[in-house]
């Protein structure tokens, strides 16, 4: 499935001129454990709806950013450069939990 994005910088484009980045999350703590630090790097919530994700223009202006996009449709909500967008908020206007980097595994936190 195609669709649009529009770069902060150079308007809409096709999704083919982009690179994906993937799901935008919380960096560990500046000392992690190996257990955080593979959390980090390997698991994904890899969400069935709204999820703030980094895409490249690699065929333009070369700039990372974020978009705001609904997996389900692949419908764009918005886009911004890092640090631009407000915080997230859950569907019932509450504030989204924050990232757990605990140190217990992505299977223990779902349960």
């Amino acid at each position: 499935m195609s669709f649009v994005l529009t770069c902060p910088h150079c308007g809409v484009r096709e999704v083919s001129d982009f690179a994906f980045g993937g799901e935008v999350h919380s960096r560990p703590r500046q000392t992690p454990s190996l257990r955080e630090l593979c959390e980090y790097n390997y698991f994904r919530r890899n969400v069935a709806g709204v999820q703030r994700e980094w895409w490249y223009h690699r065929s333009g202006c070369r700039t990372w950013f974020h978009a705001e996009r609904d997996t389900r449709t692949n419908q764009v909500l918005r886009v911004a450069l890092p640090g631009e967008l407000p915080e997230r908020t859950a569907p019932d206007g509450a504030p989204p939990e924050p990232e757990a980097h605990d140190g217990a595994g992505a299977q223990e936190r779902a349960r």
